[in-house]
């Protein structure tokens, strides 16, 4: 009997592709051909201008447990003969997670992922990357490699650490703490946290609104927003500058701003 696919993947009508991890009896645990379908889906979503969105999603009482440690073999967990040969693991193999992720916060559309249960190590990773986390009561967070006394190192520390900052990095990587959907909500780690009976209706509202935003105005959103954080305050106005300088001369802004006038009267004027 063959496998089920560790990655379902649908595009719906309003050009959301959604992207389930399918491996719960596996806690849906990242495998190889996991990421290879991921990485299928991500570069489908970048390349096609029709589908607006993209929504990770996953099945069983895990959203993820994070790496498939029991595939073994050379991606499968990160060892090398020498310090230097684990690092260039972890940045060039490891399922090509940093690839992806990476990859998943340069494309100029907007993710989202959906956390219905627990999310841990490299699912949190992934979900890190993501522009959109959305939370049911009933998910849950946690970097478990500190019970080995290791750090998340496929952008976990890195990504956690800008988003949340030092202060609930530690929490959850130095304390080896777990973190519940209120408390994830406090440190800024998801968006928005909803009941478990309406959660899925929510999500796919949020996605479906998303579609309807204007595609070059999110795309630009997205590289200012990660400039603007690195950079200083003179510099990052300049980013506003320049990006706004492209979209004002976009016809839809145009034809949106002309009929907003209009709408509120002053047209006229």
């Amino acid at each position: 009997m063959s496998e089920a696919p560790h990655l379902l993947t649908e595009v719906t009508e309003e050009g959301i592709l959604v992207a389930t991890l399918n491996r719960p009896d596996k806690l849906n645990a990242l495998s190889s051909l996991t990421m290879e379908l991921l990485e299928e889906a991500l570069l489908r979503f970048r390349d096609t201008e029709d589908i607006k969105v993209m929504l990770i999603r996953a099945t069983g009482r895990y959203f993820c447990a994070g790496a498939d440690l029991k595939q073994g073999g050379k991606s499968g967990n990160g060892m090398g003969p020498t310090a230097r040969s684990i690092r260039e693991s972890h940045r060039v193999d490891n399922r090509g997670m940093h690839r992806i992720y990476d990859e998943m916060e340069h494309v100029e559309k907007p993710i989202v992922v959906a956390h219905h249960a627990m999310c841990v190590g490299g699912g949190l990773e992934m979900s890190l990357s993501c522009d959109f986390r959305l939370a049911a009561k009933s998910a849950g967070y946690a970097f478990p490699e500190g019970l080995f006394g290791v750090l998340p190192a496929s952008n976990g520390v890195s990504r956690l650490t800008r988003i949340c900052g030092p202060h609930w990095a530690r929490w959850l990587i130095m304390a080896n703490k777990k973190a519940d959907a209120d408390m994830a909500y406090t440190m800024g780690l998801v968006h928005k946290v909803w009941p478990d009976d309406v959660f899925e209706e929510n999500v796919m509202a949020f996605c479906q609104h998303l579609a309807k935003q204007n595609g070059e105005q999110m795309g630009g959103a997205k590289i200012a927003i990660e400039m603007a954080r690195d950079v200083g305050r003179d510099t990052a106005r300049n980013v506003e500058r320049m990006t706004n300088s492209a979209l004002m001369l976009n016809p839809d802004y145009l034809t949106r701003m002309d009929g907003y006038v209009k709408n509120i009267g002053g047209g006229d004027t």
